[in-house]
């Protein structure tokens, strides 16, 4: 068994201070709706109620903020940076997460495929027991089908969120984003995570989670989901990266436990 300050994984993998990115600047004798339909380039900024990466709860159940900034072109190459605060309870010397990535996606009729490299790092987080650090990186493969999809998330880096040698760690990611009508839109997930190496199976887990989105006006969109991870044992019902509570002692928190998580953000 670790010690009380060894950690588990977490992505997602999914998420520095909110990095909030700036939207081109456009010439000004264009028109709002002209230089929408040229720019390759988009934005959001997203206020969270907490952060939930793949069932685990990253910012022990409190409020975090989000940002990040997209490039996409019309033949098919994507690219982009998303940040998200988290808890150093979680991640231990850690306050945020930064994700940067690139890839390619296109479609074959209704067969939608996209390929993605995504690189997670958390600045300022070691964990203190074995001076590993969280950062780590991820291919991902995706196939997608009317509102129906499936991704497969590799780490390919030697370490997996402050985890040893845990190269060859997979993620599998199904689920369904169905339009109900009236700008809702259904969204139901389920994940199924190993983690490689030797003796790192204890930190194995699954999760779920279904919500409902909604588009407004202005480029705003609510989203309220409701989580819940199961672990391969009770890793994840009590854990601690050591970091004290007032009285002192370590704070323990299940971060797989079920949450509900509300999301308003604009797109710009």
């Amino acid at each position: 068994m670790r010690s009380a300050r060894w950690n588990p994984p977490f992505a997602a993998l999914p998420l520095a201070a909110a990095l909030l990115a700036a939207v081109p600047a456009y010439a000004a004798d264009a028109s709002p709706s002209e230089s929408a339909a040229v720019s390759p380039f988009s934005a959001s900024v997203t206020l969270a109620s907490q952060y939930v990466s793949r069932g685990i709860r990253q910012s022990w159940g409190r409020p975090a903020v989000q940002a990040g900034i997209d490039y996409s072109s019309p033949a098919g190459w994507n690219a982009g940076a998303w940040t998200s605060t988290v808890d150093e309870r979680f991640v231990e010397g850690g306050s945020a997460e930064l994700d940067l990535y690139a890839g390619y996606g296109g479609s074959l009729g209704a067969l939608g495929y996209n390929a993605t490299l995504t690189w997670y790092k958390y600045p300022g987080a070691r964990v203190s027991a074995t001076n590993t650090s969280y950062d780590y990186g991820e291919l991902q493969a995706g196939l997608s089908w009317k509102s129906l999809y499936a991704k497969y998330n590799y780490t390919f880096t030697r370490d997996f969120f402050g985890i040893t040698d845990a190269r060859g760690t997979g993620y599998l990611d199904v689920g369904a984003n169905h339009e109900l009508g009236h700008a809702l839109t259904l969204q139901l997930h389920a994940g199924d995570g190993r983690v490689a190496g030797s003796g790192n199976d204890l930190w194995d887990w699954r999760d779920l989670r279904a919500g409902l989105s909604k588009k407004f006006e202005g480029g705003w969109v609510a989203a309220l989901n409701l989580t819940r991870a199961y672990g391969a044992n009770n890793a994840y019902g009590r854990y601690t990266t050591g970091v004290a509570r007032a009285d002192g002692r370590p704070a323990f928190s299940n971060v797989a436990r079920r949450a509900l998580a509300l999301t308003l953000t604009r797109t710009f």
